[in-house]
């Protein structure tokens, strides 16, 4: 019964405030983060545990999979407009891609944080199951990997596009790649809400630079450090 009743109050708090989010326009309508903090909060409340709630995680984070191929439909369906801007968009992916690597890692520097932690921080733009492989290469803390990543796409879901708004980027390729690239799966479900073209280029840059973070980072921290 906790499973059932956890899942059913997952889906209903999330779609509620889907239904907020269209009449309320701001970044703390976000539905991942409001969402969750509704879901911790009730969570409390019932006092159902993490460990209680995993059975219902587990359910409904099987889905992702369906869910992640999905997005090859807008992709596939937006191929030319790939194909057209991939050399640009390459550049871009690279640069944004070791632009977070290096920044990540001189932050955590500045503030004077533990080899460990500075590791982990690293990963942060990448989603999660891609992160964690590579924290084990890094010897990162799978632990503070998988929180870096959640706050990073969060924040990127929230804030992104206000900050891409204030710099005057709005063209929708620009919009998807640059969320896509930064903020990964909670950022590209914020990309797919604003429109098809930048949720499809967005899912593009997830995987592309998850794939360019995995063959790059082991080389490129040791000279960092």
């Amino acid at each position: 019964m906790i499973t059932l009743f956890s899942i059913v109050i997952t889906i209903t708090i999330y779609k509620l405030i889907c239904f907020i989010g269209k009449r309320i326009s701001s970044p703390l309508t976000n539905p991942v983060f409001l969402s969750t903090i509704a879901i911790i909060a009730i969570l409390l409340m019932t006092k159902i545990s993490y460990q209680d709630y995993t059975p219902a995680k587990d359910i409904m984070t099987y889905l992702l999979g369906p869910a992640t191929v999905a997005l090859a439909i807008p992709t596939y369906k937006n191929g030319k407009s790939l194909a057209k801007y991939f050399n640009a968009a390459l550049l871009g992916l690279i640069a944004g891609t070791f632009i977070t690597i290096t920044s990540a890692i001189l932050i955590a520097g500045w503030f004077d944080f533990p080899k460990e932690v500075l590791l982990s921080f690293s990963v942060k733009s990448v989603t999660v199951p891609v992160a964690t492989e590579i924290g084990n290469i890094i010897e990162g803390n799978q632990s503070l990997i998988a929180g870096f990543v959640i706050v990073t796409g969060m924040t990127g879901a929230l804030f992104g596009p206000q900050v891409l708004n204030l710099v005057r980027v709005d063209k929708p390729f620009a919009r998807g790649l640059s969320i896509g690239t930064i903020s990964h799966g909670i950022g590209t479900a914020e990309a797919v809400r604003e429109g098809e073209v930048q949720g499809a280029v967005a899912g593009a840059a997830m995987g592309i630079a998850g794939i360019l973070t995995s063959i790059v980072i082991p080389y490129v921290i040791p000279y960092l450090l």
